[in-house]
């Protein structure tokens, strides 16, 4: 847990890097940008697609079915946006994953060799790859919601913990060893790894908050991995 919790105070003390911060409110600035867009597309199929007013049994009209309708969209995606952030804020902060290791690294690892770059066109296959994969986590967790009762959090945690320790990790660890040698290390430190991933996870559920910790996640698991590797190492 010291290893964890040294990354994570380490990921904390980069706030006070411009390029960080840049790459934080850019992160922020298109999920929420993408949650307001399906917001008013949602509107406006829902105003398109329903007629304004209903014809009751023995005559009677309801009228305002827009209104309703659109206040009952709002609301859940207000609901809905809890889950959405993550994958959608997930996969913005992978298309930056190379600007936040740079950052962290130039500042606490300079003495390292130039990393194997990463192409656009990687970035967006991982990004696109990852969003999939946490929608249906979390689509998966929201099944058994109902099942799960008060321990639904933790189901979130366990399900959210896992999938971001594998895949930062892995793409924080292929930019210094192959993608076989990054799976090794990553499965000698499973534990530890899923552990550092619940950290991340926990605050995900914290509106606002959640939109914050992708980007803090890559820096956590970068300094894991030089710690985790360095560990090998000696």
């Amino acid at each position: 847990m010291g290893v964890i919790w040294a990354a994570f105070t380490r990921a904390l003390g980069q706030w006070d890097d411009s390029r960080f911060r840049r790459i934080v409110f850019l992160g922020v600035g298109l999920t929420l940008g993408m949650l307001i867009a399906l917001t008013v597309l949602l509107l406006w199929a829902v105003q398109s697609l329903t007629p304004d007013n209903i014809t009751l049994p023995f005559g009677a009209e309801f009228w305002g079915v827009h209104e309703v309708l659109s206040v009952g969209s709002v609301l859940v995606m207000l609901g809905l946006s809890v889950f959405l952030m993550v994958p959608v804020a997930s996969a913005f902060s992978g298309l930056f994953l190379e600007g936040v290791v740079d950052a962290v690294e130039d500042r606490a690892y300079p003495a390292l060799p130039p990393a194997r770059p990463q192409s656009l066109a990687e970035g967006m296959i991982a990004s696109v790859n990852f969003l999939g994969l946490m929608l249906i986590a979390n689509l998966g967790a929201l099944l058994v919601w109902p099942f799960a009762g008060p321990f639904i959090p933790l189901v979130f945690w366990a399900v959210n913990g896992w999938l971001l320790g594998q895949e930062y990790f892995t793409l924080v660890a292929q930019r210094r060893m192959s993608r076989i040698e990054a799976k090794r290390l990553r499965r000698v430190h499973r534990g530890t790894i899923w552990l550092a991933g619940i950290l991340m996870a926990a605050p995900l559920s914290v509106p606002v908050l959640n939109l914050l910790i992708p980007v803090f996640g890559v820096a956590t698991f970068t300094h894991l991995f030089h710690a985790l590797h360095a560990r090998r190492g000696t």
